[in-house]
């Protein structure tokens, strides 16, 4: 039986505690790369399986909507489960699922078999992290969230990358195959390493919350489906947008009034009594909006205004990822020694300088212009993961450890659809915005107009065209420039409003434990 928490006094890095490491590691990395790993292979999933946009677009939607439904219900579960048999079975569920995507057929079955993996996948995240906080002692906290923040934060970026290379290379059944090997090792580490918490042993038999689970499963579930399809539906002029958002409203409404009334909540929103917490949640929400967003708008800037290829695309953000990766392992050693909330006050300044670079990209940005900003988000990232994952649930007793967990993942994976929802959006009305302005300026009365249309005409008047085909021509690739310019000026637009975000909530950063907790007072 392990430990509530572990002790300074009982611990050292033994090899069972590092196989424990290991195959959290690699669920952690299995769940969060395949969040975004099918994206790249859409188009080629399409043409295999005759598929329209809009039904591959499920592929994506429904791992994420089944995913997010059962993150929160993960310390239930396990509670209700068993730790160790959980998890387990989660990554089962998961590598069998991924196989059934790798040998399907048809979208459908390809659907079906994303939401069961989604399902599998939902525990992955929280417990994990739950797992690495009962695996370390107070002082060694920073490093153990360190270890999971390499494949929380790097995983989105490495994503893309990677599933773009197995479908040139191979077919895009191999996104969802090289998770089987991965998946059967994890399994097999758990299921001989892992052991179930004391205060765990004590809370299995309790009664089911069904309704909390249905009010869970339709008000999380249709804000999820609404935050991935809204923009395509053109939002609330769309039936089914309006109908998802009724139906989110009175679901989360009637969860939390349903989970603070009942005896037995299948989620304990009571814990987010806690500040620490509930300052945590909403942060996370916030770094979660700044990483997918990023991420989000960095391969359709470059690949769709810069014309670099998918991989040039991937390669770009690989310098971010490393430095994320290197930060935070100085940043966890660091973090007990100088406290949490300088480092991550520290990393939102480096997030807003990066985000100030990101949004002076222009049309002409190169490598050398695009990659400083990257590194600059990348770092960011380390700063400020292992100081606010530490702070926000260490500082909770142990029982209360998973239910935080669960909320804290939530809240930052809700954060990263939010965010990919409002810049689609930003970026769809800004670029109008921005066309019409340009259009203004460069009509038959602008005299710098005038002269680049007649430029271009000449020149294609050079290349053989009649005068009346050379004009339109001409009118062509102005056009043309001018919806990439309008374009171009709306990720800046995008950029800057994730940099407003972070400066309104910069406040909040200061009310982030000043020193590690366990540090001076034991743990209450």
């Amino acid at each position: 039986m392990a430990p509530d928490l572990t002790s300074e006094d009982d611990y050292r890095l033994d090899f069972r505690r590092l196989l424990i490491v290991i195959s959290v590691m690699l669920a952690v990395v299995l769940e969060i790369i395949d969040t975004s790993i099918v994206n790249v292979a859409l188009p080629s999933m399409m043409g295999n399986l005759g598929a329209s946009l809009d039904e591959a677009d499920w592929i994506i939607t429904g791992y994420i909507v089944s995913n997010v439904i059962v993150i929160p219900m993960t310390s239930w579960l396990a509670g209700r489960f068993g730790r160790k048999r959980y998890f387990t079975t989660s990554i089962l569920i998961f590598t069998f699922a991924s196989l059934m995507c790798g040998l399907s057929s048809s979208v459908n079955e390809i659907v079906f078999w994303r939401i069961v993996q989604g399902m599998g996948g939902g525990a992955l995240l929280a417990t994990s992290q739950t797992i690495l906080i009962e695996s370390f002692p107070p002082s060694k906290q920073g490093v153990g969230q360190a270890i999971f923040g390499v494949g929380a934060m790097i995983g989105p970026s490495l994503g893309p990358t990677l599933g773009g290379w197995l479908t040139e290379s191979l077919s895009w059944h191999w996104i969802f195959l090289v998770n089987v090997p991965i998946g059967l090792l994890a399994a097999a580490l758990c299921a001989t390493q892992l052991e179930d918490p004391a205060h765990l042993k004590r809370t299995r038999k309790t009664n089911v919350d069904w309704q909390g689970m249905a009010l869970l499963a339709v008000g999380v579930g249709s804000l999820q489906t609404l935050l991935e399809r809204g923009n395509r539906e053109d939002w609330f002029a769309s039936n089914q947008i309006r109908v998802l958002a009724v139906l989110a409203v009175i679901g989360v409404v009637g969860l939390v009034y349903r989970e603070l009334t009942t005896d037995d909540p299948v989620i304990d929103l009571r814990v987010l009594r806690r500040r620490t917490l509930a300052v945590g949640c909403m942060l996370g929400m916030l770094m979660g909006i700044g990483l997918y967003g990023s991420i989000f708008l960095f391969p359709v800037f470059s690949q769709q205004l810069l014309g670099w290829s998918a991989w040039n695309s991937g390669l770009a953000i690989l310098p971010s990822s490393i430095a994320t990766a290197c930060v935070m392992g100085f940043v966890g050693r660091l973090v007990w020694r100088i406290g949490p909330r300088v480092i991550f006050v520290f990393g939102m300044l480096v997030m807003l300088v990066g985000l100030s670079g990101m949004s002076r990209w222009t049309l002409a940005s190169g490598w050398d212009q695009v990659i400083g900003p990257q590194v600059l988000r990348g770092l960011a990232m380390g700063c400020m993961f292992v100081p606010l994952s530490t702070a926000t649930l260490r500082s909770l007793p142990g029982p209360e450890v998973a239910k935080g967990a669960g909320l804290y993942n939530l809240f930052r994976q809700l954060g990263g659809s939010m965010g990919i929802a409002m810049l689609t959006t930003v970026l769809d009305q800004r670029t109008d915005f921005h066309r019409v302005g340009l259009a203004a300026r460069v009509g038959p009365l602008d005299p710098a107009a005038s002269q680049v249309l007649g430029s271009v005409t000449h020149a294609m008047m050079l290349r053989g065209a009649d005068p009346g085909t050379a004009h339109s021509m001409a009118a062509h690739v102005i056009g043309r420039f001018v919806d990439a310019q309008a374009y171009s000026e709306a990720f800046s637009d995008a950029y800057a409003l994730i940099a407003v975000l972070f400066l309104a909530m910069l406040p909040l950063g200061f009310m982030i434990a000043r020193h590690a907790p366990g540090k001076y007072a034991p743990i209450e």
